[in-house]
């Protein structure tokens, strides 16, 4: 954690980029202008499946809610979350894609918004006229949706320095702190009392460019009446028991305390998030980084269900949590989330998605299945809307904002790297010259990165300033050159490195982060195999089929749904004597291609493959269309299976899969 008692710089050294005002702590790190940094390589072909697919079509795909008629359009329809859901992804798309067609869909959005504003700050549809399952109520007057839209006019701000956005936001928060104190976070659901980090976080990004005070009373009201996080992780036992708290929730819920930290700058606020993490891991965690919540939390259960919301707003959570403190663990996690769960989620063509996935997960078909909160047989079923329609509409943000926070700029008028994926970033840096990198990988299936420095401006020919950039926890001694000399740079902070020098175009530097095969353990002590960043699952044939819906079904979940079925065993145990630290180097064989598909995240197309040894468990079979209940560590070896050869694959090139595994 870099700074975490100094107040915000107030003289003459001022960073380039704004940084939080006194007397918000100063952050490490601050975010780059939409558009800054462009996705290159296997990372771009994934924005173009999503332009292409559900991101740019919604409308069209979801037209009784994402049409015309929309509330947020001031249409008769829908004046709930998934408006506000799917532009909060499609205009960051929109903008780093530099996609015009896309710009033009969502300029309606934002202009219907800045216009619905009354003279007392209120924005957004005033009267309700659709109905939200279990909420019988008058929806339009919730403060949720809004939050959702706080986040679309501050990513709209950050592509267009529109103005009107910093009036529009003034107004609605002066509103809310005269109104809050008579219709609190929870007057109307308990989803803006719970998922108040989100608005919290929208007070001080503006608090830090007006410097109007009363935002900082706002924040403070609207802290006491979030759901107490906090205390939530240091002290309850929510995440000790099933049923406690709503899967999505508890992603959202978690920045909040590190939002107020920057106000407070109390260590409980961070002890609390880091303390999370740790009991997670151990009750309701999975290996992906996120936990069993389908719904409702439920123990680590690998045939337990994930809902995709969770991973996508998990990501916004580490990410803002990053920025604020500049701890790598959450740059870890977030690279964890993203490269392992995210992919798997949502098909190919980017045209359907999973509601809930399985880490063991062997048949995709139409089942009842154990899950808290089943939607009829569709919870993982590949569709529309399939499962439920919120993740339809939220997934959307959870690329795009992984790639505006791969790079920042840093306190020290530098530029990081701490998030890594193929890119390119422009940005100022001291002197507020203009410099363009360049980051050449296959990183997550490769470790090395290669940073290639230029100017934007001819004549410029050299420059003083720093580049810091993370080093992952999983690697032991990352190797370092500049120029083709190998070097040792400065430990910046903890797991950061920084090179402060004269930069001259054409610079390269050239980092090798070698990964090593390890066994972690996890439910029931099941062994789950790590390399690097990604998990790995065992490797089936997948037969995928799109059909159609029954009739008197079509509509609530879409027209038509993917089925993925396998003839490939599953059954198998992973041999302990392999897994022994002094043998699995030797056991676990890696080979790699020698070059990546543009869309790597399929089984066929996996870079990687880890070829070992597996036992057949013949006592192992289907429950419920699911993998069937186990003991994971047995003294129990001779149930007659036999030794195998298997290989093993990134989880996030599978849709079938067994992730965690026995051990015999």
């Amino acid at each position: 954690m870099v700074c975490p008692s100094k107040a915000a710089n107030s003289g003459k050294d001022q960073p380039i980029y704004q940084n939080n005002r006194y007397p918000l702590l100063t952050k490490p790190y601050m975010e780059l202008p939409l558009g800054a940094i462009t996705p290159t390589g296997w990372l771009e072909e994934q924005l173009v499946r999503m332009r292409d697919g559900l991101t740019g079509n919604l409308d069209e795909i979801y037209p009784q809610v994402m049409g015309p008629r929309n509330g947020w359009l001031g249409g008769d329809g829908d004046v709930w979350e998934r408006g506000p859901y799917w532009i909060d992804g499609l205009l960051p798309l929109a903008y780093i894609l530099k996609d015009k067609e896309m710009i033009a869909k969502v300029q309606p959005w934002i202009e219907w918004t800045l216009a619905s504003q009354k003279e007392n700050g209120y924005f957004g549809p005033d009267t309700d006229r659709s109905y939200e399952p279990g909420l019988q109520r008058d929806n339009s007057k919730d403060w949720w949706p809004k939050m959702v839209m706080l986040k679309v006019m501050q990513q709209y701000y950050m592509a267009t320095q529109d103005k009107r956005v910093i009036d529009f936001l003034t107004n609605y928060f002066k509103y809310q702190l005269e109104e809050l104190p008579q219709n609190p976070l929870g007057r109307w659901t308990f989803w803006a009392e719970q998922r108040g980090g989100d608005n919290l976080l929208i007070v001080y990004w503006l608090y830090n460019i007006t410097g109007d005070k009363f935002l900082l009373d706002l924040g403070e009201l609207i802290h006491k009446q979030t759901f107490n996080w906090t205390d939530i992780f240091l002290n309850q036992d929510h995440l000790y028991r099933q049923n406690s708290l709503h899967c999505v929730n508890l992603a959202q819920g978690f920045k909040e305390p590190v939002i107020y930290w920057q106000y407070s700058k109390d260590p409980n606020h961070i002890d609390a998030v880091k303390k999370a993490v740790r009991t997670i891991r151990h009750t309701i965690g999975f290996p992906t980084g996120l936990w069993g919540g389908d719904e409702l939390l439920q123990f680590g259960n690998p045939t337990q269900g994930s809902e995709l919301c969770t991973a996508v707003e998990m990501m916004y959570s580490l990410e803002e949590m990053l920025k604020v403190t500049g701890d790598v663990q959450w740059a870890d996690h977030l690279e964890r989330v993203t490269y392992n769960a995210l992919p798997t989620q949502v098909s190919d063509d980017f045209k359907g998605r999973q509601y809930y996935q399985q880490v063991n997960q062997v048949t995709v078909t139409p089942a009842f299945r154990n899950f808290t909160t089943p939607h009829d047989d569709t919870d993982i079923l590949f569709g529309t809307l399939t499962g439920y329609p919120c993740c339809t509409s939220n997934l959307h943000q959870g690329w795009p904002k992984f790639v505006q926070n791969l790079w920042y700029a840093t306190d020290d008028n530098g530029i990081a790297a701490m998030v890594y994926a193929p890119c390119k970033v422009t940005a100022k840096v001291a002197g507020n010259i203009m410099v363009n990198i360049t980051e050449t990988t296959n990183y997550p299936f490769d470790e090395k990165i290669n940073l290639k420095l230029s100017f934007a401006d001819k004549k410029t020919k050299s420059a003083a300033f720093p580049v810091h950039f993370r080093i992952p926890e999983w690697c032991k001694k990352p190797i370092v050159r500049l120029n083709g000399q190998e070097v040792s740079p400065e430990l910046f902070a903890k797991n950061t490195m920084r090179i402060n020098r004269e930069w001259k175009n054409g610079d390269n530097i050239s980092i090798e982060f070698p990964a090593e095969v390890k066994a972690s353990y996890w439910y029931n002590n099941a062994a789950v195999i790590e390399r690097g960043p990604l998990i790995y699952a065992l490797k089936m044939d997948e037969k995928w089929e799109k059909k159609d819906l029954p009739e008197n079904r079509k509509g609530q979940y879409g027209d038509w749904y993917y089925e993925v079925t396998s003839n490939s065993p599953w059954n198998y145990a992973l041999l302990s004597h392999n897994l022994q630290k002094e043998n699995i180097a030797k056991e676990f064989i890696v080979e790699k291609k020698e070059t990546i598909s543009n869309y790597p995240w399929t089984a066929t197309e996996a870079p990687i493959v880890i070829k070992t040894k597996g036992k057949e468990v013949p006592r192992w079979k289907l429950y419920n269309g699911m993998v069937g209940p186990i003991n994971y560590l047995t003294q129990h070896n001779n149930d007659g299976g036999e030794i195998r050869d298997i290989q093993l694959i990134p989880y996030g090139c599978t849709t079938l899969r067994i992730t965690e595994f026995p051990v015999r």
